[in-house]
Parts: structure tokens; sequence; C-alpha cells
């Protein structure tokens, strides 16, 4: 009688292990804010439910290889993931890796971020944090030129001008090539051009070149030295070191920038405001920089459902948005604690962006880091010879034709 009292208990403690073997997932972040946020939250997911959650944190590329890889192989075992929808979406979907998400209440999300979540009629990924592009300016040093914060790029230029010296660029924006490309886009979307239209690349439009040709001739004349090899993460520090008057670029650094341990510009002569205007009006781009989704491989699609939407909450939303990390939930937005503490000029610039922003910053397609890397190329010729390059044309159409080939290759092309 012991004896099988004794294998019962065994049986069922082994039940039981195995159940609380399957009550675990896998959760791949990005080296992001909101991923560390996110990270350091868990434990009180893991407390509330029950559920194990092993996490690894990767930088954004690593991140995306690992995902492809795993995905490709068919040997992953992720279940929920953060994922980069301009990057990488159309990809992702297109080779079936994201599962639906028929259960998800995206009510409380502006209508241009879901443009990037949702194929056909079924959304595939929440979105999680927003950017748009801004212009950065030193409050101080407008004032001692007797400047206005400029509204167009007619005054943009002037600006820059004026406070351009020997020790202070006037200006500055992203001039390193496919970096470029991002910041670019509400250049050209200002003077009526686009990247790709009807599923065809159209970079090389007369408005497009025009675009091209004023940030060229605006970084050649009045940026930093060597801006050709420059992203944000090297113009940031300039700024921060009151080496730069303007900047345009996300909105995400606003946080960083006034950052009191980094920033030897205090946090009063920091102004943001809204991306200037150009000649066809101010579209420019609001885009889902980051989103988190499930795998279609995973196993544990019920746990997966419920990670997500705790993952994306209201509530957490709300932490990230007192951590300066700009969320996609309009709630988040609208809250009065988060209102007090976020910068007006950062609020107003997301109420603009929201209503009249474009959600892409770059080529809408499956090959995309190939036709960043091409387009880079013109952006590059036109900082280097100021906007005033004589082959510029010739080798925008060449680089159109590249992309779409590159579309033509992925079965995009013409579609839309």
């Amino acid at each position: 009688m012991k004896s099988k009292l004794m294998l019962v208990i065994l049986v069922v403690l082994t039940v039981l292990s195995v159940g609380a073997q399957q009550k675990e997932i896998r959760v791949l972040l990005a080296n992001h804010p909101y991923g560390d946020l996110l990270k350091a939250a868990i434990p009180e997911y893991e407390k509330a439910t029950g559920v194990k959650v092993n996490v690894e944190s990767l930088q954004e590329s690593q991140l995306t290889t690992k995902l492809t890889t795993e995905f490709a192989t068919r040997s992953s075992t992720v279940d929920v993931f953060m994922t980069r929808p301009l990057q990488e979406a159309k990809m992702f979907y297109k080779n079936g890796w994201y599962e639906p998400l028929a259960d998800y209440d995206f009510s409380d999300y502006p209508k241009n971020a879901l443009d990037v979540a949702t194929f056909g009629n079924k959304a595939y990924l929440v979105p999680l944090v927003t950017e748009w592009e801004v212009l950065y300016y030193r409050v101080d040093l407008f004032k001692k030129a007797g400047l206005s914060v400029p509204t167009n790029f007619t005054e943009l230029e002037m600006a820059a001008k004026k406070l351009n010296s020997a020790d202070i660029a006037g200006f500055a924006s992203r001039g390193k090539g496919a970096a470029a490309v991002t910041q670019l886009s509400s250049y050209v979307y200002n003077y009526g051009g686009a990247y790709l239209d009807k599923g065809k690349a159209v970079f090389n439009s007369k408005e497009a070149l025009d675009a091209i040709r004023f940030y060229g001739k605006m970084l050649a004349n009045y940026g930093p030295a060597g801006i050709t090899n420059m992203s944000w993460e090297n113009i940031m520090p300039l700024f921060q070191a009151g080496k730069v008057a303007m900047w345009t670029d996300a909105s995400v650094f606003y946080g960083q920038i006034v950052d009191p341990t980094k920033s030897q510009i205090s946090a009063e002569n920091v102004g943001i405001a809204n991306f200037p205007a150009g000649p066809k009006g101010n579209t420019p781009y609001i885009v889902v920089s980051w989103g988190m989704a499930i795998a279609k491989q995973s196993k544990n699609k019920a746990l997966a459902a419920d990670f997500l939407k705790w993952a994306t909450s209201k509530e957490l939303a709300k932490r990230g948005m007192l951590a300066n990390i700009t969320m996609a939930r309009n709630s988040a937005w609208k809250d009065s604690e988060v209102r007090a503490k976020i910068h007006p000029g950062l609020i107003a610039t997301q109420e603009y962006a929201a209503k009249y922003g474009i959600p892409y910053d770059r080529p809408y397609m499956s090959a995309v880091g190939e036709a960043r890397d091409l387009i880079g190329e013109v952006i590059i010729e036109s900082i280097n010879t100021g906007g005033s390059s004589a082959k510029l044309e010739s080798l925008a159409k060449d680089k159109v034709a590249a992309v779409n080939s590159l579309l033509e290759d992925t079965g995009e092309y013409g579609v839309y």
C-alpha cells in the first residue's frame, strides 16, 4: 500500500513538474529603452502569472539576424519578440513568421500607426514606440542672434547661415549614406516627392531631387566637418557639447539630449519644434520604430498572447512615457500625469505629426536595407557637391532602376 501511495505521489509530482515546465515562454527584446523597461518589469509579470519568461536582449541588427536565422531554419523556440515594422515587417509577413492577432484591441492606436501593423484585413504586430522628425534648436543661441524658430525651409537656411561659425555648426542632420535616408524622407515629402509610388521607385523625380539637393546644400554649407560619416550617434554628442545650433532628427532623442549627466547644454536651452515646412507643405514622417509580435512557430500561443497584452498594455505605455519613451498608444499621450512631465514641445510636435504625418521614413519594401544603401549613395553625392552635382539626376536614375530590380526580385514591383 505504501509503495502504491509513493507511486501515485511521484506521478502527481511528475505531472505538476511537466505543467510547470510548460508555463514558460521565450521572449526576444531589443537593446532599446523600452526593451530595458520591459525587462525590468518582467519579474512582476512572472509573480502575477507563474509563467517563467526567458528573456534575451540583443542589438537591433543582431535581433533581426537571430530571428531570421531561427525562423528560416524552423528551429525557433521564440514565442514573443520585438520587431522593426519598416525594416522587416514585409519580409516577416511574406515568410509567414508573424502570428495574426485576432483578439487584440487596437482602438487605442493612431490610424497611421496601424498602417504598418496590418496586412490585408489582419493585424500582425502591436505598435510599441513611435517617433517623428522634429527640429531641435539652441534656445540661447536663437535669442542671442534675434532669430525666430524656423517654420519653413527658407527660414531654416537663413537661421543656419546666421548661426554657423568656426566653433558651432549652424545645422546638422544625418549624412552617413543609408542612415540619412530616414531623416531625408521628411524633406522629400515636403518638396512633394516620395521614395516609392504604387510599388515603383520614384526618388529621381524633380521633387525628390530638389529635396536631395537642398539637404546636401544645407549639410555641406552649415554642417559639422565629416558629416558624411555621421549618423545620430555621432551628431548627438556634438549637440550635447554645444557644437550644433540646429538638428533635424527623430523625436525619440529628446530625453537623452537634455539628460544633465550627458549634456553640457541645460534643458531650458534645448528647444523642440515642428519640422519646418517645404514648398509643398508639411507632412513629416511619423513611424512605428518598434512593435511586438507573436512568432508563428510558437508552441505556446495562449501564453504568448497573454504576455503580449501585458507587455503592450496601457499601464506599461504610461511607464514608458514617464521614462521619456515616445509610446504609440493615444491614452499614454492624454494621461494627465504624463502631460505634466513631458516637454510641451514634444506633446505639440506629436499631435501635429499624428494628424498630418506620413507613416514611412524609408522605402516600404522587403529589401529595404539594400534600397537604403542605394539611396544613400545619392545623398552622399549631393552632400559632397553642396547639392550642385551635375550627375545627380543620372545617378538617381540608376539607383531607381536598381531599387526597381529589388522590387521585382521580391515580387513587389507595381504592387501596393
